[in-house]
């Protein structure tokens, strides 16, 4: 699934057209008719609007920002944190939307502009643009001199409230923190926290306890040459990886609203201890008070602890600014009281998995290949006869996955998309936009699942006709993007940054290139989208075990999509002169489809990659298959893995020498 890091400017399609039912009515809606034209799937935000602002009146703010995170500045969010959802009808996951008292205003990226168009009323404008500038812009233009903006310092990261605060400070309008959130004083029928309780992983996927982790990270407190006496842990997947707990708060990710203050000696846990059971408790040493016991605070008392230890001589907090909010932020004072980095220790120290986390990630990775070869195969038979569409086979690759082993649902909401649907990168489809799917056109997966050994993430892009002469190519040089990166060799320690242009360079050969990132790390029943590895230029250097997923694509407006995406590992390889060299093995495990691929475009070294990964599929899902008794699926993936014929000629640049572009460009501008 790809990542919102590096937007580009994301190819559009128009979602009209095939769609199934009788939907003859416009799908976007237009403010110049008078009256405006609403499609069905437009929200009606007058009422909220018209209470958001008689709630700014007392607060003497002009404006009022709603960011779409929640107080832990996580991707995903919760159904009760989806306050820009509420106030604007928008259900993308990102955006920035602000009120005043005469207009309000949506900012989002080009994967959500026709989703806006559809899901908004006349209320709002929307504007195609991300960043903190053209918000600040609008801004300026629209409080008067002197006004003050509204926010909420729970939903603002340090990066976010400075970035604003630099924007703003030569226009005599500032912002105002306001810790009681407006939306939630209006939004009546905010849904509740769960009550399920949490749950601790079983012995047989952990090698690591809690409290060795915890040892683990005191360690490189000790060590660390500013002495912090405590550490901040803000984002959710800290804590829960910390405890080895697990929760479902939040859609498609197994976390739980908590915070954590570790210090030499003591650990306190900021979560809802109604939802703790006795056995959890005893599990956690919560009856005791040595620095392996775990102190059970409320939720809702994190920010009066903090301010308490914080007001205590001599001690140090270190925060990782990345997922901490400035409300806890701004309350560690002053300055020498806090120690700073991007991420946190834990964030660094998860990103490494250890040889339980990584052999029991790679078997996850086989079950889940079953359910996606399942897909493939029915649909190869279903659609010729017309009568599935994007939504069915949707449903039907969830469904093949809750029959594996250890089966937690999806890791995401499916991305199964057809025709020009398939050009918007984070398409999903809707009882209203889903399309039939026909031979006539390419057809986009991307899936993934939760397993309580791991997360997968995976895509294929199939053509069940014939496809033209442009589409195989494009799919050809996205799969030797695929490729380049996959057998790439590289010293350890160099950042994905330095080798993301091996995914582009085919495209870029040709005039064509894609606007998300290129991959992003993977958990161990956590997040799909695990930070911080990956190939941005926010991420930390790639190690030895670290797993990331590799997904170039390429989207043609109103036209189709393509994208390949696999998780791979982070694994040492033997150099003839060199030591501590890495490369990556391919964990995803599903043929990719053979009438989509040119094999004169490809070099003799990316055949044999491609082989050598069609013989590993039949090694290891080969076994499952037979395991579960899965006879005809068998022989799908046998027919579907048959090796290529390998020869000597080649149109694209060896991977050598792409490597070696690569290091050059990275050594050159002092970024390895």
């Amino acid at each position: 699934m790809p990542s919102c890091g590096w937007l580009l400017a994301l190819s559009l399609a128009a979602l009209a057209g095939n769609t199934i039912g009788a939907v003859a009515e416009r799908t976007e809606r237009n403010c110049t008719l008078s009256p405006p034209y609403l499609p069905s799937t437009a929200v009606n935000t007058t009422l909220q609007l018209q209470e958001l602002r008689e709630r700014m009146l007392p607060l003497n703010i002009s404006a009022y920002v709603i960011p779409g995170t929640d107080a832990h500045l996580s991707e995903y969010i919760a159904p009760r944190d989806a306050r820009m959802a509420f106030m604007t009808g928008f259900t993308g996951s990102a955006g920035t939307a602000v009120v005043t008292q005469t207009k309000a205003a949506l900012w989002t990226d080009s994967r959500y502009w026709v989703q806006a168009e559809r899901q908004m009323d006349c209320n709002w404008e929307l504007e195609k643009d991300v960043s903190i500038s053209s918000v600040a812009e609008w801004l300026i233009s629209e409080v008067p001199p002197s006004g003050q903006i509204g926010f909420d310092p729970f939903l603002f990261s340090l990066k976010t409230q400075e970035d604003y605060d630099v924007n703003l400070e030569s226009s005599n309008r500032s912002l105002k923190s306001i810790p009681a959130n407006l939306v939630d004083q209006v939004w009546k029928k905010r849904p509740a926290i769960p009550s399920d309780n949490l749950t601790r992983l079983p012995d047989r996927v952990i090698q690591r306890s809690w409290q060795m982790k915890v040892d683990l990270i005191r360690n490189q407190m000790r060590d660390n040459p500013y002495q912090p006496t405590a550490l901040l842990l803000s984002a959710l997947d800290e804590t829960a990886w910390l405890f080895n707990l697990r929760g479902n708060d939040i859609p498609y990710n197994p976390f739980f609203y908590s915070y954590t203050l570790l210090t030499m000696d003591k650990i306190w846990l900021f979560l809802h201890t109604d939802r703790v059971t006795e056995d959890l408790r005893v599990y956690l040493n919560a009856s005791c008070d040595g620095s392996h016991c775990v102190q059970l605070k409320s939720y809702d008392t994190v920010l009066d602890h903090l301010k308490n230890y914080v007001a205590q001589p001599g001690v140090k907090v270190w925060i990782g600014t990345e997922y901490t909010n400035y409300a806890l932020y701004e309350i560690i004072t002053p300055e020498d009281k806090l120690m700073t980095s991007s991420y946190s220790p834990v964030l660094t120290t998860k990103a490494i998995k250890d040889e339980t986390e990584q052999r029991i990630l790679r078997d996850a990775h086989v079950r889940d290949a079953i359910a996606v070869i399942q897909l493939l195969m029915w649909l190869e038979k279903a659609v010729p006869e017309g009568k599935e569409t994007e939504l069915t086979a949707s449903e039907y690759v969830n469904k093949c996955r809750s029959k594996q082993k250890d089966s937690r649902g999806p890791s995401f909401e499916t991305i199964s998309a057809s025709g020009p649907n398939a050009a918007l990168a984070h398409y999903s489809p809707t009882e209203e936009t889903s399309r039939r799917l026909t031979v006539d056109e390419m057809y986009l997966v991307d899936s993934g699942g939760q397993y309580l050994d791991g997360t997968t993430d995976i895509t294929r892009t199939v053509h069940w006709g014939t496809p033209t002469a442009m589409q195989k190519e494009a799919f050809t040089r996205v799969l030797m993007g695929n490729i380049e990166i996959s057998r790439t060799i590289f010293p350890s320690g160099t950042r994905g940054v330095n080798m993301e242009m091996l995914g582009r360079r085919a495209l870029w050969e040709v005039g064509l290139n894609y606007g998300h990132g290129t991959g992003h790390g993977v958990g161990n029943y956590f997040g799909v989208h695990e930070w911080p590895v990956g190939f941005q230029g926010n991420n930390i250097p790639f190690r030895a075990g670290m797993f990331t997923s590799i997904e170039p694509g390429y989207y043609k407006e109103n036209d189709f999509g393509i994208r390949i995406e696999d998780v791979v590992v982070v694994i040492p390889i033997q150099t003839k002169y060199g030591h501590n060299f890495l490369t990556f093995d391919t964990v995803s495990l599903v043929p990719y489809d053979r009438k989509l691929i040119d094999t004169s475009l490809l070099s003799s070294e990316q055949l044999q990659w491609l082989n050598k990964y069609y013989e590993t599929i039949r090694k290891l899902v080969g076994p499952e298959l037979d395991k579960q008794g899965l006879r005809e699926e068998k022989d799908w993936m046998l027919r579907n893995t048959e090796p290529f014929m390998v020869s000597g000629s080649s149109a694209s640049v060896s991977s050598s020498s792409l490597t070696l572009i690569a290091l050059a460009f990275a050594l050159l501008h002092n970024i390895i």
